[in-house]
């Protein structure tokens, strides 16, 4: 069996021997039709666009994306041609919530605010809105959900409307899929009637699509006052991102808030698995995230514990610093480890 795999999938050198003959390398965005002719799977990640152009005439019978997000696979001729696909649905969804909520702790510093007074409004409640929901929580913020799928399974007592969110919210962060169409459709979610809307100058997080949220509308939304802060992870049009905007964002990242150790050795181990179940293939690997340099942590409190863990100012600076190098960033990010590697001493 023949597997292309992106290069920047962590962890995966030692594992996938096991179970293919022949492994190439490559960058996502190198992914051609003469690459992945005679190839049995892919392993890609966003950057690589599986769809007609790709893949007609070749062999390709699987592919797994290492990412929650699939939008950059052509479902619909992936079915016709007969290509079986996968994705990591909450891989990195502890990664996400760290995230959240070191950012959540640098902003209530900076601008002296107390999270317990404040409501968030949380739109998709998912594997990652549910655990920024935990960590919201745990601050003592008041939550408000908005997840349409969900409210039309379970019923609307859980949640509320996206007009109340926009009345009611001192904080909203995004974690919705991108959907371009449809009931459900997410594409410009936060365009500028929905900025209008807002009452009380939030803070705005993306971390889930670039396109969920409507550039210019945002800018405006900043430059006017509606909102307060913007922390962004995700943009439109990356790696060619919008300058202006990572210049007056509070926080202005790299597309790099599921980027945790932890959260890619999941999603490179559901990758794995998945084509070993595909091709009924005994998978003999482990997948184990590095150690942390400094595994003990002293701190004065939980709160400082956290941001010792994961500051993302840090990655803040060096993407505002120099924003170029996007790509660069983010493919070759450090190490960064979940709470769960760590033993903190008060």
């Amino acid at each position: 069996m023949k597997i292309i795999i992106d290069n920047k999938i962590p962890y995966i050198k030692e594992a996938v021997q096991r179970i293919a003959d022949e492994v190439v390398y490559a960058p996502g965005k190198d992914f051609t039709p003469e690459l992945v002719r005679d190839a049995d799977a892919l392993i890609v990640r966003t950057r690589t666009h599986c769809n007609r152009d790709l893949l007609e005439g070749s062999r390709v019978r699987f592919i797994a994306t290492a990412t929650i997000g699939f939008d950059h696979i052509d479902t619909e001729y992936c079915k016709q041609a007969g290509i079986e696909w996968t994705n990591a649905p909450g891989c990195n969804s502890a990664s996400v919530a760290q995230y959240i909520q070191s950012s959540l702790l640098v902003w209530k510093s900076c601008r002296n605010k107390k999270l317990n007074e404040l409501t968030i409004g949380i739109i998709g409640v998912g594997n990652v809105g549910s655990k920024v929901a935990k960590v919201a929580q745990d601050f003592g913020m008041r939550v408000l959900l908005n997840d349409l799928p969900r409210e039309e399974k379970e019923g609307a007592e859980r949640f509320s409307s996206l007009k109340k969110i926009a009345e009611e919210c001192d904080i909203i962060t995004f974690h919705v899929p991108l959907y371009k169409e449809g009931k459900y459709k997410t594409f410009h979610l936060a365009d500028e009637d929905f900025f209008q809307s807002l009452k009380r100058k939030p803070v705005i997080i993306n971390t889930s699509r670039g396109e969920v949220i409507q550039t210019d509308a945002l800018l405006k939304a900043l430059n006017s006052r509606m909102i307060s802060d913007a922390i962004i992870d995700v943009w439109e049009h990356e790696p060619e991102i919008n300058r202006d905007l990572l210049e007056k964002a509070f926080i202005g990242t790299p597309h790099i808030a599921g980027y945790s150790a932890d959260g890619k050795a999941n999603a490179t181990r559901m990758s794995l698995d998945a084509i070993c179940k595909f091709f009924q293939i005994k998978g003999d690997y482990e997948i184990n995230a590095p150690a942390p340099a400094s595994p003990i942590i002293h701190a004065k409190n939980h709160a400082e514990a956290v941001l010792q863990m994961y500051n993302p100012t840090e990655d803040s600076n060096r993407l505002k610093n120099q924003p170029e190098l996007f790509e660069t960033l983010r493919g070759d990010y450090p190490l960064r480890r979940e709470e769960k590697a760590y033993i903190i001493k008060y």
